[in-house]
């Protein structure tokens, strides 16, 4: 058991940039790529996912400070601090199973590929994290190391029924063809599409409103440099910057809209010439069988209306953590709501005005699931010795990924009542899911 351990520790301590395009290097060899070309594509994908980082880096660097600066403006006190994704990943890897959601992932994925439950292989492996992040969080609350594995196997399960769901709409964002997205996050769409349909009803939010359409109706003030100036420099002086300062933050995130899109090319350079090997493998031995490659969400980080909405939304997230009742996060390492702003980006199709909307109404979710689960991720720091903490002081993550369906798994293993109502609720959003996803799936094909 623990040489099991170590070997799968090794191998996810390589992290996406290189365990990724390792695993596609190893695909595109058994699909009878040229080594060259296979190799080629392999560094591409994990020059891209290098790449993607270091703007997100460079974007949160920036931003952060003015977050912060913005929060003690208010003299608000809030006693749970925000360690991001990276702390609930540290905290993941600490529990002392975490290493059997890497098997049970891998199980899971190959059977339904063989009985044909998924046209998704999830190469994302890395951020099997996630996973067993719901398993800490459902241990933390049942103390049943079972219920937690078996809650976790649900996501894996239901992220390949998402992958297949959204591929065409990713393809179509990303112009990249037979990729999709396998990360878990997509799973709050059950909570986002009936908004969408909604809003959907009245005629102001069905004008066209991506980044493309608004660059037609307002011009310059479209592009990302110009929209990454704008918001920085208010974002600045609502921090309190000076104008010099502010206008330096200005400046950062003007970079990084401009950086995203062309980083994001880089995926399509990798992952084309991988794509096309895997189908042409796939038609020669199944006829009629289609193989989504499942990738991590940075795939569509070149869609600038998800970095648009994720920059409005930081005065926006911390406007509520100041205001809602109950609330003890104060958002600081996630303040860049990416488990929201591109699920969001999925679901509308990448309308800019329901974008904001629907992540607008939803924020507080992610504000009291991180007040939720901030005992849990404390006492597990605790435990760990993970992360260290001062006394009386509790750790959190604002921006949990799919906060909604994690509380309902914890409600679920307890038992409640509670949690199967919102189950209940879930399973018919799923419903609505899935009946327009697979709607806009035929529309975009004969567009095609």
């Amino acid at each position: 058991m623990d040489l099991l351990k170590t070997i799968f520790s090794y191998i996810l301590d390589l992290g996406a940039s290189v365990f990724v395009p390792a695993v596609m290097l190893l695909i595109g060899i058994f699909v009878k790529m040229k080594f060259k070309n296979a190799l080629s594509a392999a560094i591409t994908l994990g020059v891209a996912f290098l790449g993607m980082n270091l703007v997100i880096g460079f974007m949160l660097d920036a931003l952060t400070p003015a977050a912060q600066a913005l929060a003690e403006r208010t003299g608000i006190e809030l006693t749970a601090v925000d360690g991001g994704w990276t702390t609930a990943a540290s905290l993941s890897w600490a529990w002392p199973f975490a290493f059997l959601l890497f098997p049970i992932q891998l199980v899971i994925n190959g059977v339904m590929l063989l009985i044909n439950k998924t046209k998704t292989l999830n190469v994302d492996l890395w951020n099997v994290w996630g996973k067993i992040f719901t398993a800490v969080l459902i241990y933390g609350v049942t103390g049943s190391m079972y219920i937690a594995l078996i809650g976790s196997a649900i996501v894996v399960v239901l992220e390949l029924v998402f992958a297949d769901l959204n591929q065409k709409q990713i393809e179509t964002l990303t112009n990249i063809p037979g990729v999709t997205s396998s990360h878990n996050f997509f799973l709050i769409g059950t909570l986002l599409m009936p908004i969408d349909w909604l809003l959907r009803k009245f005629k102001v939010f069905n004008r066209e409103m991506d980044a493309s359409a608004l660059k037609d109706k307002i011009g310059i003030f479209a592009e990302n440099h110009v929209m990454g100036f704008i918001i920085g420099f208010l974002l600045g002086l609502a921090a309190g910057y000076s104008v010099a300062d502010s206008l330096i933050l200005s400046m950062q995130a003007a970079a990084a809209l401009t950086l995203f899109p062309m980083v994001a090319k880089l995926f399509m350079q990798a992952l084309s010439p991988l794509s096309e090997a895997i189908n042409d493998y796939m038609k020669k031995r199944f006829k009629d069988r289609e193989i989504f490659i499942g990738l991590d969400w940075p795939i569509l980080a070149g869609s600038s209306e998800a970095w648009v909405v994720m920059t409005i939304l930081v005065p926006i997230t911390l406007f509520f953590a100041f205001i809602l009742p109950g609330n003890a996060v104060l958002p600081f390492a996630g303040i860049l709501n990416i488990g929201l702003a591109v699920p969001a980006l999925i679901v509308t199709g990448g309308n800019l005005l329901r974008m904001l909307v629907i992540c607008t109404i939803t924020t507080p979710v992610f504000l009291y699931a991180a007040t939720y689960f901030a005992d849990i991720m404390t006492n597990l720091a605790h435990s760990t010795k993970a992360v260290e903490l001062e006394a009386g002081q509790q750790i959190t993550w604002s921006t949990v990924e799919y906060p909604a369906f994690r509380y309902i798994l914890t409600e679920l293993g307890s038992f409640s009542m509670v949690g199967i109502g919102l189950a209940v609720v879930w399973a018919l959003g799923f419903i609505l899911y899935r009946k327009e996803m697979l709607k806009r799936t035929e529309e975009l094909k004969v567009e095609k």
